[in-house]
């Protein structure tokens, strides 16, 4: 629980592998019953993610790409069905793989292989007024790239613009690549009208390269301050933004997906964190999840 604090929201997470399951209507009628509905009102779900990083050229999760749309579409109709549609909103959660290119941002374009795919998701999600979800780590960029990307730039530490895009000027990774999403969903009809929701973004701790405490915690610190003020592209509007993860996980693989979360497993705080200006709280949890930057919860 977050103490101290009052209305906690909830994010629900449709499992991959239940998603062609859903894209039979009964079933999601079914299932928004069973995991919404019995629990609504007393608990406020403010989202539900129907699978998580679901790619067509993805060998791993590429099978599942045909149901995706009809187990969004499914599920959106079942809580509208219920009433709850000013309430809860049903989108995807998508990684920056989708993305082609990525540079500069106002050069952003997904994949041509990805297109058939997303253009139906991203014509629903604008039709819905929804936001689409979208897991954002500078951490894997940085390190996969790091004679052209600088830690500085990945950590938000960057005293001084590193990348001028059409009088845009860019001094940290993660308004980058937000950007560029930003672009790419404008090539594919999405406009200005689709939002984005940082579903995730986190540092290791440790396990690969460039993973320390130092890094990881400096990372945090500085994208709680940050998502507070927009991107280049959008500037002053929030962004509404998720940490990944709350606690480590020792059965993940490989070493470095066991050192995401805030917390150690003895929940005890790894990083001095403060989450709302002037107010810090105290977090604990008996559950591991995405722990909100929303300034306002």
């Amino acid at each position: 629980m977050l103490s101290g604090v009052q209305g906690i929201e909830v994010m629900l997470g449709i499992p991959n592998s239940d998603l062609q399951r859903l894209t039979n209507p009964s079933e999601a009628n079914s299932w928004v019953q069973r995991n919404v509905r019995n629990f609504w009102p007393d608990v406020r779900f403010r989202y539900i993610a129907v699978g998580n990083e679901i790619s067509p050229v993805n060998g791993g999760t590429s099978w599942m790409a045909p149901f995706v749309l009809p187990a969004l579409v499914n599920v959106f109709n079942a809580v509208r069905a219920a009433g709850l549609q000013d309430q809860i909103k049903v989108s995807i959660a998508i990684d920056m793989t989708l993305i082609g290119t990525s540079y500069p941002p106002s050069a952003g374009a997904f994949r041509g292989d990805v297109i058939s795919y997303l253009a139906p998701i991203v014509g629903h999600l604008a039709y819905a007024k929804t936001p689409l979800f979208a897991n954002i780590y500078t951490y894997f960029s940085y390190s996969g790239n790091p004679k052209d990307i600088s830690l500085p730039y990945a950590l938000f530490t960057s005293p001084s613009v590193l990348v001028w895009d059409n009088g845009r000027g860019y001094q940290n990774l993660f308004d980058a690549m937000l950007d560029s999403l930003y672009s790419s969903l404008e090539r594919l009809g999405g406009g200005n009208t689709l939002d984005v929701v940082v579903s995730e973004s986190g540092w290791p701790s440790a396990g690969g390269f460039g993973t320390t405490s130092d890094n990881a915690g400096t990372y945090l610190s500085n994208l709680i301050r940050h998502v507070k003020g927009g991107t280049p592209k959008r500037p002053g509007k929030a962004i509404e933004t998720y940490i990944f993860a709350m606690f480590d996980e020792n059965q993940k693989q490989p070493e470095l997906e066991k050192h995401f979360g805030a917390f150690s497993p003895n929940k005890q705080p790894k990083y001095n964190l403060n989450f709302g200006g002037e107010r810090t709280w105290e977090i604990s949890a008996e559950h591991n999840a995405t722990v909100s930057l929303k300034s306002d919860m």
